[in-house]
């Protein structure tokens, strides 16, 4: 056998290899808004994180909110979530909320100054490349990437079986647009990076002919349904860029959220002029507060519409179960 032909059936080895890795289905599990009262709620999110760990994803997306905005914004609070999210056997990617630093001035929350609670944030949950969880996934983050956004550690992303994963620093509370200049300011630098970072994502999925995208961040964008024309609104932006590339793309794409803890899925995002929906794009918002629930995404990368949901509803984790 000549070499050419030795070389002809690697290549066709390794090709068959990575089209099968590609074509495989797979879920993770999207949850958020959660303990929001403890200590009952701590016993309810235990049973759910036993649940996932039984169902065995391939990774948990946490979409942000960690607690409610009126409990106390401490280190050691940190510490607590930090500990719980590695009681995940799996990958678990975290994104952050509001709760955890833009609404800490208030004075139940602790009156903390909000960069400061927000710099803690990054040196507690986003110290290196991994995800947490107790098999930790290696991310590609921002700050890595792109010297010019080096402080945005928590936005990252990564890859599993031709779908690209993108994690956005986008919290409730207006995107932090609000309250003084300071805050103002914050959110400016940081909608850049995130700007940034969603163009970068586009381009990827356009070249590396991805199958799909899924992008996860933690606020309700489209809350009153006039966030894209509404020139006060500190999601305007965004949804306009990710209006502008979804169009273009005309791939699958499925945005998850939490921040206003019901469980809905449809299609809000719009075309850049506001006229049409867009097809190609589902958005997942999942449960949250006194609902310690989540939903089981199964993505089929041979599938035209790749994304399938299945709530995850605990019996004893209800306030009023059926008898």
């Amino acid at each position: 056998m000549n070499i050419r032909r030795h070389k002809l059936i690697f290549l066709s080895l390794i090709f068959g290899y990575a089209c099968t890795s590609f074509a495989q289905s797979f879920k993770f599990v999207a949850i958020g808004d959660m303990p929001y009262n403890p200590p009952k709620d701590y016993v309810r999110y235990e049973r759910l994180i036993t649940e996932i760990n039984r169902l065995k994803p391939s990774f948990t997306l946490f979409i942000g909110d960690t607690k409610s905005g009126s409990s106390n914004c401490s280190d050691e609070f940190n510490q607590l979530v930090k500990n719980y999210f590695n009681q995940f056997n799996g990958p678990l990617i975290y994104s952050v909320g509001d709760n955890e630093w833009t609404d800490c001035h208030r004075p139940l929350a602790g009156s903390y100054e909000p960069l400061e609670r927000l710099a803690r944030l990054r040196q507690t949950f986003f110290q290196n490349k991994m995800s947490l969880g107790k098999q930790a996934l290696q991310l590609s983050r921002q700050s890595d990437l792109d010297p010019q956004y080096s402080k945005f550690v928590e936005n990252s992303s990564f890859v599993k079986n031709g779908v690209l994963f993108v994690n956005l620093h986008i919290p409730g509370s207006n995107n932090n647009f609000e309250r003084d200049e300071a805050a103002k300011a914050e959110y400016r630098e940081r909608n850049q990076a995130n700007l940034s970072w969603i163009k970068r994502a586009f381009d990827l999925a356009s070249t590396k002919q991805y199958v799909g995208l899924v992008i996860f961040y933690q606020a309700d964008m489209f809350y009153t349904g006039k966030e894209p024309i509404d020139p006060e609104s500190g999601y305007r932006d965004t949804l306009l860029s990710l209006s502008k590339h979804a169009e273009e793309l005309k791939k699958p794409i499925l945005l998850i959220h939490g921040d206003s803890h019901r469980l809905i899925i449809d299609q809000p995002l719009k075309t850049p002029d506001q006229k049409h929906a867009l097809e190609n794009v589902l958005r997942l918002q999942v449960m949250g507060a006194e609902l310690i629930q989540g939903v089981e995404i199964e993505v089929d990368p041979k599938s035209e519409q790749p994304f399938s949901f299945t709530p995850i509803l605990l019996k004893q984790n209800m306030l009023h179960p059926s008898p």
